[in-house]
């Protein structure tokens, strides 16, 4: 017996529609999957952002307050300026004083050497 056209495609039909209803399902299954994937990753991001966005807040707090106290010890230093250079001018005059103890000293001796030599005579 033979087949009709519309006989020997009505099953294959129902095979192709089967198919084409799964394969659209499973597509559709996997582009879900790959948006989501694709969602998390933005999200990820997103907080990643956040994070390094309120580090970055830190670091500013940091570098301001690190200006503010180098300003002020600039200040305090240029203030301790003029105490420094006295210090340096006392601390040079003492050098020099010290030398000319030295001296005086050394003169000293010479003359009682002298003194005694002249005593011995």
């Amino acid at each position: 017996m033979v087949e009709t056209a519309k006989e020997a495609t009505d099953p294959a039909e129902v095979d192709i529609t089967e198919l084409c209803q799964d394969m659209f399902s499973k597509m559709a299954t996997y582009l879900t999957g790959e948006l989501t994937a694709t969602n998390e990753d933005y999200k990820l991001l997103e907080n990643m952002n956040k994070l390094t966005s309120l580090k970055y807040l830190e670091m500013k707090d940091s570098a301001v307050n690190i200006n503010r106290n180098l300003k002020d010890l600039n200040q305090k230093y240029a203030a301790l300026q003029p105490y420094l250079d006295q210090i340096t001018l006392i601390e040079e005059q003492v050098a020099a004083l010290e030398q000319a103890a030295y001296k005086l000293d050394a003169y000293s001796k010479k003359l009682e050497a002298k003194y005694k030599k002249l005593e011995r005579q």
